[in-house]
């Protein structure tokens, strides 16, 4: 029997990644930009043992069988060929924010699992090698393997697409204020919602256009410039739930008060306050600001109607092994 406990941010990304050029490597349409989010976290114990006959699923206190189960037993068998065994595993994991409601829950526990499951295996991963077996299980997940300012790119094929860092923790204090209006699971995942990306007349152009803004969204990133990084960053989300809304069948994960939050934060900005707003597959709002405005950004967005809480959360991080 092995065994290995890894933790691992959700994060959030910048430049969105909506859509692959191959749905089964999740080989993305386009790169993205990320920053891992401090404290919003999955905690992932992977098992193996020659007397399990069976992969088995807990989240939380909750078993999980079905395609969740099937989910996790395939991303398994990328590990297990790795390592040369074949010994099913369990796995326990736990999130300490909501799954499914658009803040990368998926991200999180699909890199905490392929840590703790190489680990668990016996294999010794690169941080690039890490990211794509990460990769293959969300898509996102890759970004969520490197700390701080993350991008990933889209490569080729599997070998060259991966993330990595381009700037530490420390390198911008900003605090994402995570507005939840809604803690229920979406009704559409993600991983359906990247196969209807290209089905929008829209997709396309929001493709051709990504390397421009992934220049001018590193670039801010890199300068410290906010109003830039603001503009580009709200353009960014704006696009992808465009393409999600004229997707056959469309997709609408934004609830009135996501609207109203979103709103007050072009005011908020308009009248001087350094903060911006994006929006992941879900109703909850992302928004970013300097932590030296982050309690006063929190406090605003605590009285606007039908925000039900708010999550702090700094630049986290990279997936780790805990004890």
């Amino acid at each position: 029997m092995t065994t290995a406990t890894a933790q691992a941010f959700a994060n959030i990304a910048f430049i969105k990644y909506w859509g692959n050029r191959d749905n089964t490597l999740r080989l993305p349409s386009n790169g993205s930009i990320s920053m891992n989010l401090d404290g919003l976290f999955a905690r992932t114990t992977v098992t193996f043992s020659a007397s399990f006959g069976t992969d088995s699923l807990r989240i939380g206190p909750r078993p999980v069988t079905g395609p969740g189960l099937e989910r996790v037993s395939h991303f398994l068998d990328l590990v297990r060929p790795l390592a040369g065994m074949n010994w099913r595993a369990e796995v326990v994991s736990e999130n300490n924010f909501p799954s499914g409601a658009g803040i990368a829950s998926s991200a999180a526990a699909f890199a905490a699992l392929a840590l703790a499951a190489s680990s668990a295996a016996g294999l010794d991963l690169s941080e690039a090698e890490l990211s794509r077996l990460a990769r293959r299980g969300s898509g996102s997940a890759s970004r969520s393997i490197p700390g701080g300012f993350v991008v990933w790119q889209e490569g080729e094929t599997d070998q060259d697409s991966y993330a990595f860092s381009i700037a530490p923790p420390e390198h911008w204090d900003l605090v994402d204020c995570v507005a939840i209006v809604s803690t229920g699971h979406k009704k559409t995942g993600s991983t359906e919602g990247h196969a209807l990306a290209p089905t929008s007349p829209l997709q396309a152009a929001r493709v051709a256009d990504a390397p421009r803004r992934l220049d001018l969204c590193r670039r801010a990133i890199l300068e410290r410039d906010f109003e830039s990084f603001a503009t580009i960053v709200e353009l960014d989300s704006d696009m992808m739930h465009a393409v999600m809304m004229t997707s056959a069948p469309g997709l609408f994960y934004w609830q009135p008060a996501s609207i109203r939050v979103m709103e007050a934060v072009r005011e908020w900005r308009a009248g001087g306050l350094p903060v911006c707003y994006t929006v992941d597959a879900g109703p909850n709002i992302h928004v970013i600001c300097p932590r030296e405005q982050a309690k006063s950004v929190e406090r605003r967005v605590r009285k606007l109607t039908g925000v039900q809480d708010v999550l702090m959360a700094g630049v986290g991080g990279p997936a780790r092994i805990v004890s």
